[in-house]
């Protein structure tokens, strides 16, 4: 293990509300974990300390070489060092995760040991619902876990919670996300904005919705429908994905009668991907080919990380869509629509300023005592959504909001 110091620690003066000094453990260099770096290091008021640890310690110089900040701190070493990592957390206030989301379990396992808050980018229902058994270790702790904080789950939660409950009753939520190149090209018109894995993830484990009542899971790439968005993207297709609606069904369960998540992506999309699922290589069970063991998911990730590198930037759509009625019973739908583009004067791609971003302003709120739950927290419901989209607006990311209401009949 090695770890690389940059001297010039600035005054630790700044402090929260509490009076502690706003110290942060990132553990992950790769981009989500850079853009949640640069965005605590340069939006965030009151950082005082920055700590990342990697096992890429050429990601980590990279990082450094990037940032140039004093309050930066980077430690080469693995997540799944315990020693290591009960060190870096009993000297923090908070840790995000951006690592691989098989970790978050155990990290928040050994988060709530060494009393520090910890939240994670998310994306696997299982892994959540280990996260959620260590609520009450977490409130006895004085520590608040906070899976799911990135774009979705995450973001596109915390607004569509947001919506859903400015109604008196909601019929219908409808959360639509998409990470796309602005250059599309074939065969798949997309290009890798975030984990291969967890792109795999969401396309193959069952989507997790609320149907007339009642929450159920239905597969994912299915239930395809149109969208349309401002040029130049126009017409685009959502399908159903897995992990997008995290915690929401549970907590919005007798007041909305309709939710769902779906991905969106330029039109043939999920056609192509259902094949190459279909097919079977999206199958974690080894075959044996030539005498070698073949894991399918293995060699597909493989084929999309070579594949799906392209050049040029990205963008990322939001639209979240709650239908209801007010207190008057007059019928409403409320709508929020986001379209970020990639930041190219920061070289910050879309995807990693809508799901870096958020987890950085989260990390934010709980190091200022700004969220004062404990225990595991549904981010919906702890994270205030008002504050939330100020902080998107400071960082220059464009939310609309309108509201449409039918007159009521006389």
């Amino acid at each position: 293990m090695t770890e690389r110091e940059i001297p010039g620690m600035v005054s630790s003066s700044i402090v929260n509300r509490k009076g502690k000094a706003m110290k942060y453990l990132l553990l992950g260099a790769g981009l989500q974990g850079t853009a949640i770096a640069w965005d605590l290091l340069h939006n965030a008021q009151g950082t005082t300390q920055m700590v990342v640890c990697d096992g890429n310690a050429d990601a980590l110089g990279k990082l450094a070489a990037r940032l140039a900040d004093a309050r930066l701190q980077t430690v080469a070493g693995d997540v799944t060092d315990a020693e290591l990592v009960h060190r870096l957390m009993s000297a923090a206030q908070v840790t995000v995760s951006a690592v691989n989301y098989w970790y978050n379990a155990d990290l928040a396992a050994k988060a709530v040991a060494a009393g520090c808050h910890f939240l994670d980018l998310g994306g696997n229902n299982d892994i959540v619902a280990r996260e959620f058994a260590l609520t009450d270790q977490a409130a006895a702790a004085d520590v608040a876990v906070i899976p799911d904080c990135g774009l979705a789950p995450g973001l596109a939660g915390i607004l569509g919670h947001h919506l859903a409950v400015s109604l008196n009753r909601c019929e219908n939520l409808r959360l639509r996300v998409g990470g796309l190149p602005m250059a599309p090209r074939p065969p798949l018109n997309y290009k890798l904005v975030f984990s291969v894995q967890g792109l795999i993830n969401e396309y193959i484990e069952p989507a997790v919705v609320i149907r007339e009542g009642e929450i159920k899971t239905v597969p994912s790439l299915t239930e395809l429908e149109t969208l349309h968005f401002p040029p130049p993207f126009g017409e685009m297709e959502a399908f159903q994905t897995s992990g997008g609606t995290s915690t929401l069904p549970q907590t919005l369960l007798g007041h909305v009668r309709n939710l769902d998540y779906k991905t969106i992506r330029y039109p043939g999309h999920c056609t192509r991907i259902r094949l190459l699922h279909e097919l079977g290589l999206c199958d974690s069970e080894p075959r044996i080919i030539n005498g070698q063991k073949v894991v399918p998911r293995e060699l597909l990730a493989t084929l999309l990380e070579e594949k799906l590198h392209l050049p040029g930037t990205d963008a990322v759509l939001l639209l979240a869509v709650a239908e209801g009625w007010d207190e008057n019973g007059c019928e409403v739908t409320r709508r929020i629509r986001i379209i970020d583009h990639q930041d190219t004067d920061h070289d910050i791609t879309a995807m990693m300023r809508m799901t870096g971003f958020p987890a950085a302003i989260i990390a934010r709120m709980l190091a200022a005592g700004d969220i004062t739950a404990r225990g595991t927290c549904r981010q919906e419901e702890v994270v205030p959504a008002e504050g939330m989209i100020a902080a998107l607006k400071d960082r220059n990311i464009g939310v609309e909001d309108w509201t449409e209401r039918e007159p009521l009949e006389v």
